[in-house]
């Protein structure tokens, strides 16, 4: 995510589409985001919605927030593990037909990533 992806928020366009997208939030559903997306109207709109916003402050901010880094941590870890799919050129541009074939080279690519993270945490 971009930083400059907060200051899209204020579209019209994106705020409809966000609020599609959201509109099937049960309360007490936490909504995740990084540091880009500490905006009053994401946070407002998530306190309409009786949901909690784990979303890190912005360092210029005044005001502060219930925050859990542990979530944060986790909600980081599926960020980088799609940004390593991304990478992988035959995933990223699904070269596959079939979504039986597409979902096995997933499964495989996350098999690696995974084996290759539990290498480097032994090492």
């Amino acid at each position: 995510m971009q930083m400059a992806d907060r200051f899209a928020w204020n579209s019209r366009l994106v705020r409809l589409r966000m609020r599609q997208l959201l509109s099937d939030l049960q309360p007490g559903t936490t909504i995740l985001a990084d540091k880009a997306y500490d905006t009053d109207a994401i946070r407002n709109f998530a306190r309409q919605r009786k949901c909690r916003a784990n979303i890190p402050a912005k360092a210029n901010r005044k005001q502060t927030f219930n925050f859990n880094p542990r979530v944060d941590h986790q909600r980081n870890l599926v960020e980088q593990f799609f940004n390593r799919i991304t990478q992988m050129r035959g995933l990223a541009t699904r070269y596959d037909r079939r979504a039986d074939d597409y979902l096995a080279a997933l499964q495989l690519a996350a098999t690696r990533i995974w084996i290759n993270s539990a290498n480097e945490s032994a090492s």
